[in-house]
Formats: C-alpha cells, sequence, structure tokens
C-alpha cells in the first residue's frame, strides 16, 4: 500500500487511542500516512523509493524489502491453496518496468519452482517476454497493459447503440 498500514494487530488502535489519539488523527496514520510512505518517510512511489533506495538510504530501502517481502507473501500463500502454479505474471507499471523488483521478487520462490533467467529479465522491459530460467517448473511472463485502451473498449462495449453517429 502506497499509503495505507496494510495488515496490523487491531489492539494498536486502543493502545493508541489511551495515549491520546482521537479518531481522526488514527484515521490519518491508518491511511495517508503508513505504508510505503510510512516505512520510507519520502515517497509512496515505488519508482522514487528504489532510486532514492540506491543512494543508500535505509528507509527507502526497507520500504522496498518490505514491498517485495508482502508481494512474495501473497505469491506463497496462493501457491500454497492452488493444485499447481503454472505462471507467475508481471504486469502494470512496476511489472513491466522494474527488473530488480522483478528479481527479488522471484528470489526465494525456488521451492514452488520459479526460476528466472537475468539476461531475459534485465531484457524484459514495457514488452511481452517469459522471463524464465530454462530450469523453472513455472513460467514467469511480463506482459505489459494498457488500461485506456481497455477503458475505452469497455465503454463503447457498454454504450452499444447509444453513441451519437458522429461518435461511431
Amino acid at each position: 500500500m502506497g499509503t495505507r498500514c496494510g495488515d496490523l494487530d487491531p489492539a494498536i488502535l486502543f493502545y493508541l487511542g489511551d495515549k491520546g489519539y482521537d479518531v481522526k488523527r488514527l484515521n490519518r496514520i491508518c491511511n495517508k500516512e503508513s505504508g510505503l510512505l510510512g516505512l520510507s518517510g519520502v515517497s509512496n512511489d515505488v519508482r522514487s523509493l528504489v532510486e532514492i533506495a540506491r543512494r543508500d538510504d535505509g528507509r527507502a530501502k526497507l520500504a522496498v524489502d518490505v514491498f517485495c517481502y508482502r508481494i512474495k507473501k501473497y505469491i506463497g500463500a496462493y501457491a500454497a491453496v492452488l493444485d499447481t502454479v503454472d505462471a507467475l505474471v508481471f504486469t502494470g507499471g512496476i511489472g513491466e518496468n522494474a527488473v530488480g523488483l522483478r528479481e527479488q521478487i522471484c528470489s526465494g520462490l525456488t521451492q514452488i519452482g520459479v526460476r528466472i533467467d537475468e539476461g531475459a529479465n534485465s531484457a524484459a522491459i514495457a514488452e511481452e517476454a517469459e522471463i524464465s530460467a530454462k530450469n523453472s517448473r513455472v513460467k514467469v511472463l511480463v506482459v505489459p497493459t494498457n488500461e485506456q485502451a481497455a477503458i475505452a473498449n469497455d465503454t463503447y462495449e457498454l454504450s452499444g447503440d447509444r453513441l451519437p453517429a458522429a461518435s461511431r
């Protein structure tokens, strides 16, 4: 989460309430001052945090590490309830462009069959690609998205014949 707290022990809210925090302040902390922003102290944008972490900023590095850890944790949780994992797909701005994050997320997932090819991963920027290593049991893919085109297509499909003739 960029600014939201994610998982927490609900008892912390009562503890902070006893320390004088009112509901408005708790709401602001949990929804506007936590997540990547709260961990890093500088940004909720992953791209920025990766750059800041490269300059040896410990809090930005912590935020990036927690981000990757949480994704890895969810992949493991889904793998635990599925009979098999056929593919791991990276998409969206981060998934399409963040070579280092894909590598960090996939490291440690070998027990479920995920292995990436470093060269293929490095080359896959904003293009459809398979980045799996030859010995990977799970296909690892990069699939670009075009959210504007999807929204336009959905809008067109939903509008049917209601569009004015000049708009068709």
